[in-house]
């Protein structure tokens, strides 16, 4: 484990207890809170980086976003398989540079997008097909943790990657905007992306919210899907096969004459373990990465063009709305 902050303690304590690997410790760069976090967990903690790559076959990588590049590239070089929280990393350019020396060391990159395994989104996957809308929202309370970069690579990013997954096809277009409310960088946004299949997707992502709100509804020729991502339950709504199309058109009917109301339920599982047990069944050859190195890029790729739409329709916010994701490569061109 790199990085033993907010999420990465958690990353510690659940890997420390999985009996599919053996956990051979982290590297904080901050002392007292090495200290503190290997008396606590019972793990041990490492002196540096290279210590610590020295006694591991994998890691994951929870360190602040401007150090994914550095931290993945070292161990990549080292020939050590990485899970990289996401953002994959700061630019596309970076991303792809990462994704190179993984292809020729020979290691699997998998990210952290943990909504993937979040029992809604599970149950919900054997019923998708072709997508035609996505609604998504995204809501929370202000949380002084991640404000220092705009709410699409702080929490829009989830469901980002969620749509990519759903929808056929790669995106086409894309119209968004955003505001700084609290902070000197994108607070609420909203971004509509249109995909070549003619599928759309509407994402509305906000950190200024009194309740929190994770929803994800999804229309397509099957049906409609409504899926509370914070309660981990949904419903899918379809036409009963044995209505009358002639009885339907003739008189209102009761809504429940009509739909089928079908609940979706998946294995229950903490979302951040199932995770974990992906990476050591990918690390031992059982299945591929259930989120790619390539997903990761994807989903970065598209909130970076999201961040450039913001940042042309709000010019005042160019250069700030990554809020310190500093470009230390040259973006591609935006998408479409």
């Amino acid at each position: 484990m790199v990085g033993v902050g907010g999420l990465g303690f958690h990353h510690a304590r659940i890997m420390r207890d999985l009996p599919a690997v053996k956990f051979g410790g982290f590297f904080d760069s901050r002392a007292e809170r090495a200290a503190a976090v290997a008396s606590e967990l019972g793990v041990p903690a490492h002196a540096s980086l290279d210590a610590l790559l020295s006694q591991v076959d994998a890691v994951t990588i929870a360190v602040p976003t401007p150090a994914h590049f550095d931290v993945a590239g070292r161990a990549i070089a080292q020939g050590k398989h990485v899970l990289i929280e996401k953002p994959i990393t700061t630019t596309v350019a970076e991303a792809d540079e990462l994704l190179a020396a993984a292809s020729k060391n020979g290691v699997i990159v998998q990210i952290g997008h943990v909504e993937r395994f979040n029992a809604a989104i599970r149950a919900a996957l054997p019923h998708i097909d072709e997508p035609r809308f996505i609604q998504s929202e995204r809501l929370a309370p202000f949380n002084p943790r991640g404000s220092d970069v705009a709410v699409v690579l702080d929490l829009m990013i989830h469901d980002i990657d969620l749509i990519l997954t759903l929808a056929v096809g790669d995106a086409a277009s894309i119209a968004a905007v955003g505001v700084p409310v609290l902070t000197p960088t994108v607070d609420i946004a909203n971004a509509r992306i249109t995909f070549a299949s003619g599928a759309v997707a509407n994402i509305t992502a906000s950190r200024i919210s009194r309740e929190r709100v994770r929803k994800l509804r999804i229309f397509q020729k099957t049906g409609y899907l409504s899926l509370d991502l914070g309660a981990g339950t949904g419903e899918f709504y379809r036409l009963n096969k044995n209505i009358s199309m002639e009885k339907l058109a003739s008189a209102p009917l009761d809504f429940s004459q009509f739909v089928e109301r079908v609940e979706l339920t998946a294995p229950a599982g903490e979302p951040l373990r199932l995770e974990f047990e992906s990476f050591a069944r990918a690390l031992t050859g059982e299945a591929p990465p259930v989120v790619t190195g390539e997903d990761g890029r994807r989903a970065l790729e598209v909130a970076l063009e999201i961040v450039r739409e913001i940042e042309r329709t709000l010019p005042q916010l160019a250069g700030s709305v990554q809020g310190g994701l500093g470009r230390t490569h040259p973006e591609p061109a935006p998408l479409g």
